[in-house]
């Protein structure tokens, strides 16, 4: 989009900032913001939240690169991590608590979310499988290989599958929020 998504406002807030308060009150406890070399200005944004920042210094930032280091940045204690994107600020705070319990169900399971036969984020891997994302170049390979552990899960919550890559889709976005949603 040549610009920053995190950064782009909805309704008071930058998109970064409705996805950090959507896992908060979803009860997510440890929430590692990821940004880039040059994420000063978002990491200025989620000052005041209680999260942690970790900076990815890899030249591309590919997700994956991303991954790792928040992983670096996470507590020994985490069953599990939700790799949640600032670029779907409409994912509801139910969706992700309906993750976290099927999680503690299936504990071994990675969760996915689907909404009208389309999958979407975020996604939840057990803490042993995500922890091989330094032996697998991106997410989908991860996955591929422990595909028996996959559970798709239909959802009700179109932000589940709904993102920012072009300037129409924060538009839709942008009018949602101005909407009050």
């Amino acid at each position: 989009m040549g610009v920053c998504k995190q950064l782009l406002q909805l309704a008071d807030r930058p998109a970064v900032a409705h996805c950090i308060e959507t896992l908060v009150a979803a009860g997510i406890g440890e929430v590692v913001v990821v940004v880039g070399s040059r994420g000063d200005a978002v990491a200025a944004a989620v000052a005041g939240y209680p999260v942690t920042v970790a900076v990815n210094v890899g030249e591309e930032c590919e997700m994956a690169d991303s991954v790792r280091t928040g992983l670096a940045h996470l507590s020994g204690g985490t069953s599990a991590v939700l790799v949640a994107l600032a670029d779907h600020p409409l994912v509801r705070p139910d969706t992700v608590r309906s993750l976290a319990k099927l999680h503690r169900e299936e504990p071994d399971a990675i969760i996915i979310p689907v909404h009208d036969g389309a999958k979407g984020h975020p996604t939840l891997f057990p803490r042993a499988v995500i922890a091989e994302i330094g032996s697998h170049p991106n997410l989908r390979e991860l996955i591929a290989r422990h595909r028996e552990k996959v559970r798709l899960v239909p959802v009700a919550d179109e932000g589940v599958v709904m993102d920012m890559d072009v300037w129409d889709d924060y538009l839709v976005m942008a009018e949602r929020f101005g909407a009050g949603m």
